[in-house]
């Protein structure tokens, strides 16, 4: 298959997106959230909002670039996610995000395009922006750049993690996540999965990214969002409902977390993955 390679430097119009707090809640429990996590689960805590929420409100961008790439669904990877927080996200509101394609590079077999999205509130002040990439199986071999190399993040050889939280996924996990917004059937129907080369629906790789969130969080953050500045992981392999994440964190300088994350027989599914902390943004 082939994509449209005139998509580059292309912005989105303004993707509007409405929220309120039983969005943020559904997300919260999307991404495994539980009952000790209750600031993040009950309107009249706040609610605290997960940090990595900020993948929602830009969803309808990833949707536009694919349209704009010509790209099928069913081919439809994505690679790598980043969040950069530029303070805490509120509780409701409405949000505004463009999304610029700044590359598409050809990988042999596939084709990547990174995108650039911008997020700002009704102040036009900016909340966050998100960074991706969208890998498209069988569209590559055009004879284009192969893009920069991905920034390695490893964890320090033979230092354990400084912290590890495993959680088991529930079968339902997938079809409770979409409700956030991913509504591709890659993840509910087993012969749209098929059709996409999987024999059964494959978890949401920014459900995975949310787990692993959630744990930086924890452990990383003292459980405040405020103090998450941005969280960038590739998505390296492929995760099903029902299935055990172990997330893994290594401090590697003051403020830097070095993060993997593993299901329970060791395959590797987020990777070069680094956490930014700092002090409380208000």
């Amino acid at each position: 298959m082939s994509i449209k390679l005139d998509a580059v430097g292309k912005k989105t119009a303004p993707i509007k997106h409405k929220y309120a707090w039983k969005d943020v809640v559904l997300y919260a429990l999307g991404v495994g959230a539980k009952a000790d996590e209750l600031d993040f689960l009950f309107e009249l805590a706040g609610p605290k909002v997960l940090p990595t929420f900020a993948v929602v409100p830009s969803f309808g961008a990833l949707l536009s670039v694919t349209e704009a790439l010509g790209a099928d669904l069913a081919m439809i990877v994505h690679g790598e996610q980043k969040a950069i927080l530029h303070r805490p996200i509120p509780p409701s509101g409405e949000l505004s995000t463009v999304a610029e394609i700044k590359g598409i590079y050809d990988k042999g077999k596939g084709a990547v395009a990174l995108v650039e999205a911008k997020t700002v509130d009704e102040k036009n002040e900016p909340v966050f922006d998100n960074w991706f990439t969208v890998f498209v199986r069988g569209a590559g071999g055009f004879g284009g750049d192969r893009g920069p190399e991905p920034i390695k993040a490893d964890p320090p050889e033979g230092k354990a993690p400084d912290f590890t939280v495993s959680e088991a996924t529930t079968p339902e996990q997938a079809l409770l996540y979409r409700l956030s917004g991913d509504l591709n059937p890659l993840h509910a129907s087993p012969e749209f999965a098929k059709r996409g080369g999987f024999d059964r629906p494959i978890l949401h790789g920014l459900c995975t990214y949310g787990h692993a969130g959630r744990a930086v969080l924890k452990h990383a953050c003292g459980g405040d969002p405020a103090r998450l500045r941005s969280f960038a992981a590739r998505f390296a392999g492929v995760v099903f409902p029902g299935e055990t994440l172990t997330t893994m964190g290594w401090k590697v300088d003051p403020g830097k977390w070095v993060i993997q994350t593993k299901t329970q027989d060791g395959r590797l599914v987020l990777s070069n993955a680094l956490a930014e902390t700092g002090e409380t943004l208000r």
